[in-house]
């Protein structure tokens, strides 16, 4: 593991730091107490904390509002590059950010792990919220004498009471809107209205770009960044559409794929999909039977084929695991299961071997004025008289002559039906 490079004031890593960490799936009861630690320090103190999940943002945002000279450990890239109170820090010379080079490819599940040891390793003080007894980081911490728990590890199961229902202002929701724009967090827009956690993160939710809306552009804009369209020339992107509707209407185009590609002259459509965890059941989870056969007679109707683009786990723009699989008739829960994942930087190479093989359409047009089938799917009946035709010793020449298709297309097809080698 080795950094890429650094942005911001690099003084403050000579200086005495504290590592926060946390387990991704943070009780939001929890996060009181890590919030009471945060408002007690001061520009004395020096927090390296991290950015993986929704957890540790807020914890980050709730350090740049307090003026809390921060180190911030990437992966790769750091993208909140909006961020408004990340400028803030930026110019005041109280944030330095840490862009860090995975050692293994994305999915190979040590990154994370080894990320942790390397900043363990380099700080005085460790500060932990909710640690998850069955996580790697609870062994990381084992016999270390430095580490403070928030969270005292017999209260796991802490919780926020559940609210009183309480209907919110106008001028509460207005401030609430204003501390959300500037990237202030759950825990200062806490402090200014009074409410639990768990309340306020729901109600940014019900105001602001619905949930599942948001993760899904999220992680439709980190693959165009992973293919590099812009730079990419044999790579073009045709079509891209954002799913949009209001309650009980959606759009016709809502059930396309979200991208249709040229490469290099061979169109393809992609559907992405993020998720936290590899759903159990493709149909009940991710796609439905009805959806899987609009993308079947898409790819028919519009002679491409369609890919699913799946993320799983970390977060939208930066997840774990990825997944390339066809969407055609054989498409299965197990299909995803027996694919390896694949890091973001091997994905085009992926497409690429994809389509290295298939004709470009220009030329499927010439040889479709030689043999009017060549490319067309074959039925059942073509195959049957096929493989009779075959047997009784018919010669490819003649095949070519009964099918119209050329003798790539017929050899193939024999090696298909296991007639040939």
């Amino acid at each position: 593991m080795r950094i890429l490079r650094t942005i911001g004031n690099q003084s403050l890593w000579e200086r005495e730091k504290t590592l926060f960490l946390s387990s991704k799936l943070a009780p939001v009861g929890t996060w009181g107490k890590v919030f009471e630690w945060v408002d007690g320090l001061t520009a004395a103190d020096t927090v390296v904390c991290f950015n993986s999940s929704e957890f540790e943002n807020e914890v980050l945002k709730t350090l740049l509002v307090n003026k809390i000279p921060t180190v911030l450990v990437v992966m790769n890239r750091f993208r909140d590059t909006y961020n408004v109170q990340v400028e803030y820090a930026l110019n005041e010379n109280r944030l330095l950010i840490i862009e860090m080079q995975r050692d293994e490819p994305r999915g190979k599940g040590a990154t994370p792990r080894l990320r942790n040891q390397y900043f363990i390793s380099q700080v005085q003080h460790i500060v932990c919220g909710y640690i998850n007894p069955n996580g790697s980081i609870f062994g990381l911490l084992l016999g270390r004498e430095n580490v403070t728990y928030l969270v005292d590890r017999k209260e796991l199961r802490a919780a926020e009471p559940e609210p009183k229902p309480c209907r919110w202002t106008v001028a509460e929701d207005k401030r609430l809107l204003r501390m959300f724009y500037e990237d202030m967090g759950v825990h200062a827009i806490h402090k200014a209205i009074d409410r639990p956690y768990s309340t306020i993160y729901l109600r940014i939710k019900s105001l602001t770009m619905n949930d599942e809306l948001l993760k899904g552009r999220e992680f439709e804009d980190y693959i165009l960044e992973s293919l590099d369209v812009q730079q990419n020339d044999k790579l073009a992107l045709k079509e891209w559409r954002s799913d949009k509707s209001i309650p009980g209407v959606y759009p016709e185009n809502n059930s396309a794929p979200d991208f249709v590609f040229d490469y290099d002259g061979k169109p393809f459509a992609m559907e992405c999909k993020w998720r936290n965890h590899m759903p159990k059941d493709i149909e009940k989870e991710l796609l439905p039977q009805d959806r899987m056969a609009i993308f079947q007679q898409y790819a028919i109707h519009h002679h491409m084929p369609v890919y699913l683009i799946l993320g799983i786990g970390g977060l939208p723009n930066d997840p774990d695991y990825l997944y390339l699989s066809s969407l055609d008739n054989t498409f299965t829960t197990e299909t995803l299961r027996n694919i390896l994942p694949l890091s973001k930087e091997s994905l085009f190479a992926k497409i690429e071997s994809l389509f290295s093989h298939i004709e470009h359409p220009n030329k499927i047009e010439q040889k479709r004025a030689l043999y009017p089938n060549a490319y067309k799917p074959w039925n059942t009946d073509d195959d049957d008289l096929l493989e009779r035709l075959y047997n009784e010793g018919t010669s490819v020449k003649d095949l070519m002559v009964v099918f119209q298709r050329n003798s790539g297309g017929i050899a193939s097809r024999l090696r298909k039906l296991g007639l040939t080698q």
